[in-house]
């Protein structure tokens, strides 16, 4: 098993054996019609595991920011980013990038190692992945189902910065701590000292094997805070490899209903409180928006047939094109991906009608047709440029993240 190093210099977790892709299941033809409903399954999701059990639990969009508007800015262009940055598209990365810039720019907290405002702990909801970071830092980090945080102390007799990955509530957590000194207003100096795990159902900690005194410079590194919001809830960093780290204290609402579906419990609640929540005039209308749109849940469970699961949009990636185009695609293995296009037209006020009627396997050039059809009424739930709530299909709750930008 490969080591893993996680968020600069001497940062190293064992990871298991990554899951291969679920083997498609016979190929036949699919006419969609009306199933009996079936007991709900444990939700899917694949986005950030977000555990803050301090933070503000309410799902509202309603409640007053505590970030500018420059600040808003950046947490948009991360809602919707999967793996922390892993997934992102060039869109994604390009939004992401310039709103760092701005921040960079506009300048936050002056000196922001000398202030109180950088202690404690913080999440860390993005990084990029420039090419001298490891193949397994930017595997692990990118991994939803764990939560990275940082803790950052310097005004103690013991300055200490510590990378925290949180498995889950009930197996524990894995601690990697660095002696920290304060070079300049802006840079903190660490070298790596000690690691263990912390294991809930062990009465005692289990001290993590490396040996960091053997490792010389390369359990040392430098982390510059280029960006310190003036509420501390929001920070901006670069590490001595050339990575961009953003971290927050605090988390947007969307952000808190993302977490909730990454975690997978109470998914069907925290729909209904978001939803309820963010409702606006009764009469208002909502719209299907154009876009390149990820399903990263769905209220019931794939059936055998793969390619069933894909032409009733239980897989894969939606695309709403203009005058009414509609696309699913699904990536294969192999380089090989199922299209299926069709059109949509609007019914009602939150409805619209779904035609799906053109399949085909696509491999390169090539391509492999297949008699496909599916028929059914989509309605909103609710949607804004990053997030979208609907009952599709066979009256299943779908919730999609955009992929490729907010223009």
């Amino acid at each position: 098993m490969a080591a893993v190093e996680i968020a600069n210099a001497g940062f190293w977790f064992k990871t298991g054996p990554t899951l291969s892709p679920s083997k498609p299941g016979p190929w036949r033809r699919v006419v969609a019609q009306n199933k009996p409903n079936r007991k709900p399954p444990t939700p899917r999701c694949s986005l950030v595991d977000q555990q803050q059990p301090e933070a503000p639990s309410s799902l509202s969009s309603s409640s007053s920011s505590p970030f500018t508007k420059e600040e808003n800015s950046l947490i948009e262009a991360l809602i919707g980013i999967q793996g922390r940055g892993r997934s992102a598209s060039p869109q994604q990365l390009q939004e992401v990038e310039k709103a760092v810039r701005i921040l960079e720019d506009l300048e936050g907290i002056s000196n922001p190692t000398s202030s109180s405002l950088i202690e404690g702990r913080w999440q860390l909801m993005f990084t990029t992945r420039p090419g001298t970071a490891s193949p397994i830092q930017r595997t692990f980090v990118g991994v939803d189902s764990f939560s990275v945080f940082q803790e950052v102390y310097l005004q103690t007799d013991d300055p200490r910065v510590s990378n925290i990955v949180r498995f889950s509530d009930v197996i524990g957590e894995l601690k990697v701590e660095a002696a920290a000194s304060v070079k300049d207003g802006e840079r903190i100096l660490f070298q790596f000292d000690k690691a263990a795990f912390s294991f809930k159902f062990l009465p005692f900690k289990v001290p993590y094997p490396v040996p960091f005194r053997l490792l010389g410079d390369e359990a040392k590194g430098w982390l510059d805070t280029t960006y310190l919001s003036q509420t501390g809830n929001l920070r901006i960093s670069r590490g001595n490899k050339g990575t961009t780290f953003v971290l927050q204290k605090e988390t947007d609402p969307r952000q808190r209903f993302l977490s909730v579906i990454s975690k997978g419990t109470g998914v069907a609640e925290a729909i209904d409180e978001f939803i309820s929540s963010n409702q606006k005039d009764g009469n208002s209308e909502l719209e299907l928006i154009e876009g390149e749109w990820q399903m990263i849940w769905s209220s019931q469970v794939e059936t055998d047939s793969w390619i069933e699961n894909a032409s009733n949009g239980l897989m894969g990636m939606q695309i709403v094109k203009p005058n009414g185009q509609l696309k699913f695609v699904v990536n294969l293995l192999l380089g090989c991906r199922f299209s299926m296009t069709g059109t949509y037209s609007k019914s009602g006020g939150n409805t619209y009608d779904v035609a799906m009627d053109d399949g085909a396997i696509i491999a390169g050039p090539y391509g492999l047709p297949t008699e496909l059809k599916s028929n059914f009424v989509l309605e909103l739930l609710y949607v804004d440029e990053k997030i979208r709530i609907s009952r599709g299909y066979n009256k299943i709750v779908f919730v999609h993240v955009r992929v490729d930008g907010s223009n």
